[in-house]
């Protein structure tokens, strides 16, 4: 039977702008970043979805690869309606997708876009310079296997689990990397910068190998890594794992992004982060800049992938 949820929990999955996604790597770890969910949801199917483009595939590269992802629901500003609703909710299930959607797939996006990114930009101008990025869009659709809502931001206190149930046990502690676990990228600066923005997401494999998504905040940063504060239900003992810290405005302007992945070890509700890899963009707050930015990175993306074979491998 299709997993279903609440009243109040579809308001927040149908409402927020934006959602954490992560997705897992070969090595047993997970990658986190944000897409845009614009409402897109079937109870009665038990399904939830999101878009993105060819142009910036790397993710449906992960999905196609392992299908477990997870997505969290974890900011209410700049969605639609008013919900002062706090609620951290965690939508975990399989993925799939089309890298070719037909015509009537991307017209449905298109009039989902409007109330969350506002009128789209057209003419003949736009319409070329925006075709990678708009023409080439994907709608992810992930069967839900589980719905996690915790009443509050923090995801403390006692969830309320929709679907199958949580396993029942932790997650065991990984293998360290063979080239260890120290930071191999700038950590004090890795904290610095997380610790500025005002949404901070961890990832990791669970212990039913799905990948989950944890709130966290910084509590400080060194050279030797970055500390975080993290619920009590994340597991003991050192992992891979994914940090993203974002912020963004209404329609998705002025956007920043800082992504990661490294070691992660635990005890309690303290853990340090080891940061192995870094990457993120910060946009300006000007509609029309940023769209020029988002058809030349698509553009791109999109042809970086036809060359590498990457696009064509996807279907």
């Amino acid at each position: 039977m299709p997993v279903t949820w609440s009243d109040d929990v579809d308001d927040i999955i149908g409402g927020d702008l934006t959602c954490g996604l992560a997705c897992l790597t070969p090595a047993g770890g997970a990658v986190v970043t944000s897409v845009a969910p614009i409402g897109m949801r079937d109870r009665e199917r038990g399904t939830v979805g999101f878009t993105t483009s060819l142009g910036f595939g790397r993710k449906l590269e992960r999905i196609k690869d392992d299908p477990r992802v997870a997505l969290a629901f974890h900011a209410r500003e700049h969605g639609v309606g008013d919900r002062p609703d706090p609620r951290f909710v965690l939508v975990q299930g399989e993925a799939r997708f089309d890298p070719h959607p037909d015509p009537a797939t991307l017209d449905e996006i298109g009039s989902r876009l409007e109330p969350y990114m506002g009128a789209p930009k057209t003419g003949w101008f736009w319409d070329r310079w925006l075709r990678a990025y708009y023409g080439d869009r994907v709608l992810v659709t992930v069967t839900v296997t589980r719905v996690v809502a915790w009443p509050s931001a923090g995801a403390d206190g006692e969830p309320e689990v929709f679907g199958a149930p949580l396993p029942g046990a932790a997650a065991e502690p990984q293998r360290p990397p063979k080239k260890g676990t120290g930071p191999r990228v700038d950590a004090a600066r890795t904290g610095e910068r997380a610790a500025r923005l005002p949404h901070l997401l961890l990832a990791y494999r669970d212990a039913d190998r799905y990948p989950v998504i944890a709130p966290v905040a910084v509590t400080a940063a060194d050279a030797d890594g970055v500390g975080l504060r993290v619920p009590a239900w994340v597991p003991h003992g050192g992992r891979r794992a994914g940090l993203l810290a974002h912020s963004y405005r209404a329609q998705l302007v002025g956007l920043e992004s800082r992504q990661n992945t490294g070691w992660l070890e635990v005890t309690g509700t303290e853990a340090r982060y080891a940061p192995h890899t870094e990457a993120g963009f910060r946009a300006p707050a000007n509609k029309t800049i940023v769209l020029l930015a988002n058809g030349f990175l698509a553009r791109r993306g999109l042809a970086k992938a036809r060359k590498q074979g990457r696009a064509a491998a996807l279907g």
